[in-house]
């Protein structure tokens, strides 16, 4: 029997049979294959807003080693201070998107971790105490400084906990529960930052990963000022290449 006749011999595939073959498979495959590597293995988070001004800028798009994380989940290693964590608030404080009311998305957030499980976190005057040592903060404060803009004399500059809905102040010193992680954005301006002084310290299961690189865009403009009156930045001067690893600025 020629192949034309043992074609023509074959009983014609249902649509159900085909549409399986060759869309549902093929595609589900794909799908899932993505959902495996940024489960994972790795996946990019863009960053959105100016909480991490100077640090990272709106529009840029970070690299997070999944994997780590999960690694992290089996007791192998630990995040430490100065790692850029992106993690899910407590679904009270995010800025929740509702889909027709049947699904809520509570979008992520990107932060610097201060404070470990069981750090003493105090804050006076703008500056940041860990167990009683004033961390060194020039990473991001000699950029505010020079901005004029640094907050030294909100609530949110001299407490470590306030309240979130009313702002008033709670602790000036905070001890960082078991299993969670204080927070804060590198934008230090009165109100540069939801963070943990507002939020409270974040659970670790929340944490989906760290920032480990910015991988887009390519090139940035490298001048970078602060409007403080608008809370706006402004961007000029030549550009230069963007591809970068982000570093802890805190001694290891």
């Amino acid at each position: 029997m020629t192949q034309d006749n043992a074609s023509a011999a074959r009983p014609p595939q249902s649509f159900l049979a085909k549409l399986w073959r060759e869309i549902i498979r093929p595609y589900g495959e794909a799908i899932l294959f993505a959902v495996l590597i940024t489960t994972f293995l790795f996946t990019l988070t863009g960053v959105e807003g100016h909480s991490m001004t100077p640090s990272l800028r709106t529009g840029e798009r970070m690299f997070i080693p999944k994997y780590e994380t999960w690694l992290h989940r089996m007791g192998i290693g630990s995040f430490q201070r100065g790692d850029i964590l992106v993690f899910k608030p407590p679904v009270e404080a995010g800025d929740r998107v509702s889909f027709f009311g049947l699904w809520d998305y509570n979008p992520t957030l990107v932060k610097r971790l201060i404070g470990l499980p069981g750090d003493r976190i105090r804050i006076e005057q703008g500056e940041v105490f860990v167990n009683g040592e004033k961390i060194d903060q020039s990473f991001t404060t000699d950029f505010w400084q020079k901005q004029g803009c640094w907050d030294t004399g909100s609530v949110l500059a001299n407490y470590a906990r306030s309240d979130l809905r009313s702002g008033q102040p709670l602790e000036q010193e905070y001890t960082v529960p078991q299993g969670h992680y204080f927070v804060m954005g590198d934008n230090r301006t009165a109100s540069g930052s939801t963070d943990s002084r507002l939020l409270g310290a974040i659970p670790i299961q929340n944490v989906f990963g760290r920032a480990t690189a910015i991988v887009w865009p390519v090139v940035r403009k490298v001048d970078e000022t602060y409007d403080c009156a608008s809370g706006q930045p402004q961007l000029s001067g030549d550009w230069a290449l963007n591809l970068r690893v982000l570093h802890s600025p805190f001694a290891r």
